[in-house]
């Protein structure tokens, strides 16, 4: 039987996957007094505006206030398949907005639609899994920001937190849930969460789902909600590996595919710089960079976990405010540290590649690559912490002797030549 069937959910009381319409008119004014009068957005050729999909007021409003104006390639090409009915497979790194295309795509049909009659409690509409809390969390507070002003509920069941805490979440009607694997099953095995009404389903950042070794529990948690013609299913994915492209076709149904590929080009908005520096000299050039006030909120990168262990040490013994991440450090306390680090209670994060993918915050000032990623692809998704939402971002990364073989696979994978000087000779003092 393949992933796609569904032995527990139940015939009766299922709704069939909504079909392709045309979107409702919205009505211009609610109960609120706020109006589209007060979101005003210039319409600019080959840029496409969230006003152009006639999205339900409540939810433009919370758009607005969220201070979104134009859409991103990946929120608009989704959101033609979506909010129409279709599943979409996504190629797209974290911070091209893929997390809001989804949401907007399902509150928007939430708000158009009813519930089911008979909703019982700890049954979700929407199921989102993520393979990571920290990637969970931020996307429970990103559909909570987006359903500020409308009636819909949202909750989170994650790992290594308080389980009898996330089950008093579940006694209301539940619009949206985000989870990641093993607590999700924790939770369905006791029933305490019935997967067989669920109308949309996401499956985030599924690459890392499957290196983190989840699928097995993925598989078993998509043989709990209705079939796949029957619900709504969005995959996306940094890269489109075989296997993964595998696992699409057998969770989703006549899906369209949009990719959208974060290069240089198309990250304009990030200041990239290589700095060539010899092995002995880096650190000494980290801590006086970090000294300067424009680095306000700093993530510096290293291939091992060992290496960043001693990087926090230096950084400290510096004077400068510094936290690690790695797979080293337990998982409450990486939960602890990414809202210090979100609050500016921490200047410094030092994190391995691992770690950093689950890093979602939007102010990022600078990124700094202390050695330069093994796999090419990495130094994408490191860059792409910062200069996230339309703010201007620094990448700074130190090439030395063991990191000059890197360089030039990167320029190849990018299809950009990385400018390289060498750093002031104030900065190695």
């Amino acid at each position: 039987m393949s992933e796609s069937d569904n032995t527990q959910a139940p015939a009766q009381n299922r709704r069939p996957k909504r079909r392709r319409r045309k979107p409702r008119k919205s009505q211009s004014r609610n109960a609120t007094g706020w109006s589209l009068d007060q979101f005003q957005v210039a319409p600019v050729a080959g840029r496409w505006r969230f006003h152009d999909f006639d999205l339900p007021l409540a939810l433009m409003r919370a758009i607005h206030a969220e201070g979104f104006e134009y859409c991103t390639p990946i929120q608009a090409e989704a959101l033609m398949y979506t909010l129409l009915g279709g599943d979409v497979v996504g190629k797209a790194q974290t911070g091209t907005g893929k997390t809001a295309a989804f949401l907007i795509s399902m509150l928007a049909y939430f708000l158009e639609e009813e519930a089911p009659d008979g909703q019982r409690a700890g049954t979700p509409r929407a199921l989102i899994v993520a393979p990571t809390r920290e990637l969970a969390l931020q996307i429970e507070k990103d559909a909570k920001a987006l359903a500020r002003f409308t009636s819909l509920n949202v909750a989170s069941v994650v790992g290594g937190m308080d389980y009898q805490k996330q089950r008093e979440q579940l006694v209301k009607n539940l619009d949206i849930l985000v989870a990641t694997p093993g607590r999700l099953l924790d939770f369905q095995q006791k029933r305490d969460i019935d997967l067989s009404q669920v109308e949309v389903l996401v499956l985030d950042e599924a690459d890392r789902m499957l290196s983190m070794g989840f699928i097995p529990d993925v598989k078993r948690i998509i043989r709990y909600t209705p079939k796949r013609e029957e619900r709504q299913t969005f995959l996306f994915s940094a890269t489109f590996t075989p296997d993964i492209l595998s696992l699409s076709e057998q969770w989703t149904h006549k899906p369209a595919h949009v990719e959208i590929e974060v290069t240089t080009e198309n990250a304009a908005n990030i200041d990239q710089r290589v700095y060539l520096v010899s092995d002995s000299d880096k650190r000494r050039l980290l801590i006086n960079l970090l000294k300067q006030e424009s680095m306000e909120r700093v993530i510096v990168f290293g291939n091992r976990r060992d290496l960043v262990r001693e990087l926090d040490g230096t950084l400290r013994e510096a004077g400068i405010n510094v936290a690690m991440l790695s797979g080293d450090v337990p998982q409450n306390q990486r939960i602890s540290t990414l809202e210090k680090f979100r609050d500016g209670e921490i200047q410094v994060l030092v994190a391995t590649d691992v770690a950093g993918r689950g890093i979602h915050i939007e102010d990022v000032s600078h990124v700094v690559n202390y050695t330069l990623p093994e796999d090419p692809e990495d130094y994408v998704h490191r860059i792409g912490r910062t200069g996230r939402a339309g703010a201007k971002g620094v990448s700074i990364s130190f090439v030395g002797e063991e990191d000059a073989f890197s360089l030039p696979e990167i320029e190849a994978y990018i299809k950009d030549k990385l400018p390289c000087e060498q750093p002031p000779e104030s900065m190695l003092v």
